[in-house]
């Protein structure tokens, strides 16, 4: 049987979009959570980290207006990305998608296979 798996979306996002179809197409069993609206606690995204084996800075998205305008050039330790994420999801890499034990940001869509 297979695992269910958990999609942090953006529905605005395209790529976000290219990975819930692929989960829809492919009739994989998934969960939607909306983070921008539904943010992660410091918890959950220190779980998430540990899955995708990344570090807070490396799921940063460094071409978001918000990243430009007030954290560019800036010497940021992880744990305050840490902080810093939680307060402005919207600076979470999208899409990730996690199962029990992984996780994938999945770009592109066809990275989330890989949970399989």
């Amino acid at each position: 049987m297979m695992q269910e798996l958990i999609i942090y979306h953006n529905g605005i996002c395209s790529k976000s979009k290219g990975a819930l179809e692929l989960l829809q197409e492919q009739n994989i069993p998934h969960t939607i959570r909306w983070y921008l609206t539904d943010p992660l606690t410091k918890e959950e995204l220190q779980k998430l980290l540990t899955k995708l084996s990344l570090k807070p800075s490396e799921i940063v998205r460094r071409n978001e207006p918000l990243f430009k305008e007030k954290f560019e050039g800036k010497e940021i330790q992880e744990s305050e990305w840490i902080e810093l994420l939680i307060s402005h999801p919207e600076l979470i890499e999208r899409p990730i998608v996690e199962n029990a034990s992984m996780a994938v940001v999945a770009r592109p869509a066809e990275k989330l296979l890989e949970l399989l």
